[in-house]
């Protein structure tokens, strides 16, 4: 389906992750998404009565649903979890490159701007960040790491990776996301082979 043919809503949350990705929450407008999305200026209260707040809202929800997906799709590719770990921020670090240092996270540019103004969006991306943590200490736990030290593994991988996304645009390098990238597979890498080593010790004897 082209831009064209798509649902008048679609254009519009599609059309705003794409602005806010670039632009940040406060720097998009509402005039800029109705004319980018080629939608007329009341379909947007008619869709949402709430506003920029609430467009915002869903925009968190569904930009933070698909990147879980693609991140997942390229973990669920890769032969292992140190693969995926690697091949996610190379992938992360190419689109920096390609889109110009453009297109990076839209939660971590937005979360940036509203944690201490917009308590509603700060929750939104609260939402989305926890949904992240679970799924990559799924992930982790799956892989053999133990659940408590999956969970801040996870957190410790997202917070590298939304880092790296600053530093790179900042810099306009995209170094410091590969450099993240490698950092995080190596402690993971740490923490299978102590979980393995502590499983060895606690096997019960007569076992191999």
């Amino acid at each position: 389906m082209s831009a064209s043919t798509k649902p008048t809503k679609d254009r519009i949350v599609e059309t705003t992750e794409r602005l806010f990705r670039r632009q940040g929450f406060n720097g998009t407008g509402l005039k800029q998404i109705v004319a980018e999305a080629n939608a007329p200026f009341g379909s947007l209260y008619h869709f949402f009565p709430g506003g920029k707040e609430q467009l915002g809202t869903e925009v968190i929800h569904s930009s933070g649903l698909m990147y879980q997906r693609l991140v997942e799709g390229i973990f669920d590719a890769a032969g292992d979890v140190l693969a995926g770990i690697r091949d996610c921020f190379d992938g992360a670090a190419e689109v920096l490159r390609a889109t110009d240092y453009e297109d990076a996270c839209p939660i971590e540019t937005v979360a940036l701007e509203v944690a201490s103004t917009n308590e509603t969006l700060r929750v939104a991306c609260a939402e989305i960040f926890e949904s992240w943590i679970a799924s990559a200490s799924t992930r982790l736990q799956s892989a053999g790491v133990e659940k408590a030290r999956s969970r801040e593994l996870a957190i410790f991988l997202i917070s590298a990776l939304e880092g790296a996304f600053v530093l790179a645009r900042g810099m306009r390098d995209a170094r410091p996301v590969e450099i993240a990238g490698e950092h995080v597979a190596h402690v993971v890498a740490e923490a299978l082979r102590a979980a393995k080593r502590r499983r060895a010790t606690t096997r019960p004897r007569g076992r191999r």
